[in-house]
């Protein structure tokens, strides 16, 4: 197929996409954006166009529904008096301990490849701010930031299982 020709096809199934996305975004609680992003990359990702691109399109956003809904089950959400910010530690050990936490996360974040380390930054920023915010400060589209964030903690989640974090300096050692 010419690149004409898959341009073509591309821009003739956006609007089903679209509806489609908008359709199975509102009962899975997910941005409908985010869900036609990751249909996006699933298609550009093969090796060669499905043969009827409806029908896979829409397996394709049935699909990342179901992964997304799986992903929200094994999240917790910060909810009502559950925000790490509002479960100060008690002890000494405990503030050391989370101290030490946080700069092992902050080393590992610093090795993600490409604009992952900015992002992680921003999300674990005490500040906590919005997509909007961090969207604004990195200059990165808001439908963007969903995907990349998974893809971001997918790496930081290797580097930190396997213990390549790098070392956390200690003391007053630059």
């Amino acid at each position: 197929m010419t690149p004409r020709a898959r341009s073509e096809e591309l821009t003739a199934i956006r609007p089903l996409l679209a509806a489609e996305a908008a359709a199975e975004s509102v009962p899975a609680c997910i941005e409908a954006a985010d869900l036609e992003q990751s249909v996006w990359l699933r298609l550009l990702e093969l090796p060669e166009p499905p043969a009827d691109p409806a029908r896979w399109l829409r397996r394709a956003v049935r699909a990342e529904v179901r992964l997304a809904v799986r992903r929200a089950r094994r999240e917790t959400p910060y909810g009502p008096g559950r925000h790490p910010a509002a479960e100060a530690p008690q002890s000494t050990e405990q503030l050391v301990l989370a101290a030490e936490q946080r700069r092992t996360l902050l080393a590992a974040a610093r090795r993600l490849p490409g604009r992952c380390p900015e992002l992680v930054s921003a999300l674990i920023s005490r500040s906590d701010p919005t997509y909007r915010e961090i969207s604004g400060e990195l200059g990165i589209s808001q439908g963007s930031l969903g995907p990349m964030r998974s893809r971001c903690l997918s790496c930081l989640r290797t580097i930190l299982a396997t213990g390549v974090a790098g070392p956390v300096r200690r003391g007053n050692a630059p």
